[in-house]
């Protein structure tokens, strides 16, 4: 039924533990970020800066960039198993996985000068690009909607965009140096499709603050430095637009094909978490003269929780291996983003319940990593908006918005 032509044709879904050079090194690197780290970090909504330095140091944060330009050139498998393994060992990659799905747009669509000028800076470290504007307060998720507006001037000394207009949610934002904006090159009313008439610009942020960009914090349920921009007449270097002016929808959509499979990958680690923080607790406390985990109240959220997790897999997998093969995969990559973050909620319900009250307690760590699965029913997509993808793109029933 659906509408996506896809070849597998020599395509191969890996099986057990790969990458696990990969896995083991990044194990090491969390076991020097403990619970007392994070909850820390939380308690002052501070940015894990010496987190992703260690990341970065590793390369860890450049897997994706090609080795031209001093990355490790790998497919997003590579970067899918890092991010897990991280979630994995309870920390959180929330700061700083932002640069590796945004790679897709800047690798596929980017000009050869721009990835010359920005990837070697990025890939050493000495940029960041974690910040991605495309949430607008007033359209949500209806991107095409967006009213942030850039607006070209012809100018002898090099052409330059105008830009006017607030994102909110843009993560990172006050710790990147670089971020990469939607904006509307064409009006709305004045274009054929609504998906056309939007461009790509990356912004120097550096350059931009205190010259028409103001960013403000947003103080939220989850340490993800998260904040709001206001754009008054910021200028932006037209040699900053990725790709034509007016197709910038098309491209977003290889990061966010990215980002969820990313997140769907984030899940997975969290959900492998929870299941061994709670068979490890309901092994360990007694009640009543018996471990709480010889009781099927206990067991069966975890087992099943595990049973969820062990499908999930399976998709991201799937979903990452049609992306490296630059295959269509959006309903994969939705498919994929929804099962393991259901699964990780699951996981997350069933370890807090396990806990009891000690669950509340910041000192396990379980609410907080709680908290941060439970931003996954909504961000980067809502898990109603993935249904009505299936429904409308794959199984061909009405458009529902």
């Amino acid at each position: 039924m659906s509408k996506e032509k896809v070849d597998v044709t020599g395509i191969s879904v890996p099986l057990g533990e790969d990458y696990p050079e990969i896995r083991e090194s990044v194990r090491r690197i969390c076991k020097d970020f403990p619970g007392e780290y994070w909850r820390d970090l939380d308690a002052r909504s501070a940015y894990p800066d010496a987190f992703v330095k260690a990341l970065t140091d590793a390369g860890y944060l450049s897997v994706l960039i090609p080795e031209v330009y001093g990355g490790a050139g790998l497919p997003l498998r590579a970067a899918s198993v890092i991010l897990e393994e991280i979630h994995a060992s309870g920390c959180s990659a929330g700061a700083c996985h932002a640069q590796m799905y945004t790679m897709g747009t800047l690798l596929r669509h980017g000009s050869a000068e721009q990835k010359q000028r920005f990837l070697p800076d990025i890939a050493s470290g000495k940029l960041r690009l974690q910040a991605f504007g495309v949430t607008e307060p007033t359209t949500g998720s209806d991107t095409t909607q967006i009213k942030t507006r850039a607006d070209l001037v012809r100018d002898p000394g090099g052409d330059y965009y105008v830009v006017n207009g607030q994102k909110v949610w843009t993560s990172r934002a006050l710790y990147s140096d670089l971020m990469m904006l939607l904006v509307r090159t064409t009006a709305a009313d004045q274009v054929a499709r609504k998906t056309e008439g939007l461009s790509v610009l990356l912004v120097d942020l550096r350059d931009a603050r205190g010259n028409g960009l103001e960013i403000r914090p947003i103080k939220a349920m989850v340490n993800h430095n998260t904040t709001e921009i206001f754009m008054d007449n910021m200028l932006v270097p037209a040699a900053n637009r990725i790709g034509e002016e007016g197709k910038g929808f098309r491209y977003i959509l290889d990061g966010m094909n990215a980002e969820r499979i990313i997140a769907a990958s984030e899940a997975i680690g969290d959900t492998r978490w929870f299941i061994r923080k709670a068979s490890n607790y309901a092994t360990e406390r007694i009640v009543f003269g018996r471990p709480i985990g010889q009781n099927q109240g206990i067991q069966f959220p975890i087992a099943r929780a595990y049973t969820e997790l062990a499908a999930a897999e399976m998709m991201v997998r799937k979903a990452t291996a049609l992306f490296a093969a630059g295959q269509p995969c959006g309903e994969d990559a939705n498919i994929a983003k929804l099962l393991s973050t259901e699964a990780a909620w699951h996981a997350a319900e069933a370890c807090l319940q396990t806990h009891g009250g000690f669950g509340f307690a910041s000192e396990y760590d379980v609410e907080r990593k709680w908290r941060e699965v439970r931003v996954m029913q909504v961000a980067p997509i809502s898990t109603n908006l993935i249904l009505a993808y299936v429904a409308e793109h794959v199984l061909g029933l009405p458009r529902s918005y």
